[in-house]
């Protein structure tokens, strides 16, 4: 058992049954009435953000999980495999745990999070970007940017996004997996 006073950012605890990393915190310390800690507590399985307020001194339960290093190999109609880039081990997991992937290509190198007790895979991370090949795009009119104007694309993994005008088939762009965006042209 840790307390708030071990409280920092990427600790991984157990709040509500669930397993959370924090995010963000903040001791208070007000003038009137007992210290707390602020926090926003990220669910490691579902991606999602609270906030909670811990009291001082109050006693936290701390998970043990392990990122490890795989590369994507291939999906079936059940599964998507990956192997461990150290031990070369193989495993299959559902795509329910996969962040974004949508956007998972061979060769992929990823991250997944591993609950220690269990040994279950909770969660597996895509870098932050990525760098894909559109595949398919309308072609952008020349002269029409006076606005941000945004057309469909489709990717070499089968992900559609939307993509500024000047972006044609064949280019290779960056991709945000966090909000599922795109980020910039990879220039050559």
């Amino acid at each position: 058992m840790a307390t708030t006073a071990d409280i920092r950012n990427g600790l991984t605890i157990i709040f509500n049954n669930e397993i959370y990393t924090i995010v963000e915190f903040q001791h208070v310390k007000p003038g009137k009435g007992g210290a707390f800690v602020r926090t926003k507590l990220k669910n490691v399985k579902t991606g999602r953000v609270i906030a909670n307020t811990f009291n001082s001194g109050a006693k936290i339960e701390l998970a043990r999980v392990e990122r490890r290093p795989y590369q994507f190999l291939y999906k079936d109609e059940d599964n998507y495999h990956f192997m461990n880039t150290n031990t070369f081990e193989q495993i299959a997991i559902d795509k329910s745990i996969i962040d974004a992937f949508e956007f998972l290509k061979e060769g992929q190198e990823v991250e997944i999070i591993f609950d220690a007790g269990s040994e279950t895979p909770i969660n597996c991370e895509l870098p932050p970007f990525v760098e894909l090949e559109v595949v398919y795009t309308e072609p952008g009119v020349k002269g029409d940017t006076a606005t941000n104007a945004m057309k469909n694309a489709k990717l070499e993994t089968g992900a559609e996004i939307m993509v500024p005008l000047f972006i044609n088939v064949g280019e290779k762009i960056r991709v945000d997996t966090r909000n599922k965006s795109y980020s910039e042209r990879v220039k050559k």
